[in-house]
């Protein structure tokens, strides 16, 4: 595959060609940096873990170069973090028994830009040979900007696609910032209570995140036992970890839809639940 970005990492833990990994893919997360598949697409991960019929890929948009850094990472630079960010991202392609990772490189910027079309061109090559049935994206209410770029980008390449190239399923995932604020109905619920020694080897292999200041591995795993622990008042724990998610299909299916005005419904929903909920005891 021709990528855009020369310095573009592909990488196939078993040594398969990458267009025979990307062939094979059934899930398919699509993350902004190093890390963000692990947080929020490990529902993914492992439905497809050690599954002959069902392969798990992940893509990352940036190079990771801007991430907060201290401790031992406090004096490594832009461009060497790159090199750090890409490596971690291999190792836990190899633990999570990944059919392919595919690291873009591109510097936040070039998401930013929406005249800059070389990260649609790129995933919409990857799209277009893997057809995966589900596609895990970042939520249009996070509150990253490189978040919320990388989602749109993703949006505008499965828009692309010719509908019957389409997943069946898109699933618009949390990290910065929770989802737990969605009313019921709009609240898309994905299990990962499995494996729980997989998710801690996967969220603890970014250690220049971790030990550079951010403790992410705890905080994960914090989010997906609270998500699951105060889902329902009124019913005992059915999950041990849930991931929330926002429904995107309508969005990817329907290419006359505006994802401003989507969103904007789910806070609307969540008004007026706290509205009559006020006013039914007042």
């Amino acid at each position: 595959m021709n990528f855009s970005n020369p310095t573009a990492d592909s990488f196939v833990p078993d040594q398969k060609p990458l267009s025979e990994a990307l062939a094979r893919t059934t899930h398919l997360a699509i993350g902004a940096h190093q890390d963000d598949l692990e947080f929020f697409a490990f529902h993914g991960i492992g439905h497809c873990y050690c599954n002959p019929k069902q392969w798990f890929t992940g893509v990352i948009c940036t190079d990771g170069a801007g991430s907060p850094r201290s401790g031992p990472y406090e004096n490594v630079s832009d461009s060497e973090m790159p090199a750090i960010r890409q490596h971690e991202q291999r190792k836990a392609a190899v633990v999570g028994d990944y059919s392919a990772i595919i690291q873009l490189a591109h510097p936040s910027s070039a998401l930013k830009d929406r005249s800059n079309q070389n990260p649609v061109s790129d995933l919409q090559q990857i799209l277009t040979i893997a057809r995966p049935e589900v596609v895990y994206l970042h939520n249009p209410a996070d509150k990253h900007d490189s978040h919320i770029t990388t989602l749109l980008r993703s949006l505008q390449a499965l828009r692309a696609l010719p509908p019957k190239l389409r997943p069946s399923q898109t699933w618009g995932c949390e990290i910065w910032r929770g989802l737990d604020w969605l009313c019921e109905e709009d609240k898309a619920l994905l299990p990962c209570s499995t494996r729980p020694n997989l998710q801690a080897a996967l969220n603890g292999i970014f250690d220049s995140q971790i030990s550079g200041g951010k403790r992410y591995d705890l905080a994960v795993m914090g989010r997906r036992l609270a998500n699951a622990t105060f889902l329902d008042p009124h019913t005992t724990d059915q999950e041990t970890g849930l991931t929330y998610a926002i429904d995107l299909n309508p969005i990817v299916q329907d290419d006359q839809l505006c994802l401003i005005e989507y969103t904007l419904n789910l806070v609307e929903n969540l008004k007026q639940d706290i509205r009559s909920r006020l006013e039914k005891f007042s």
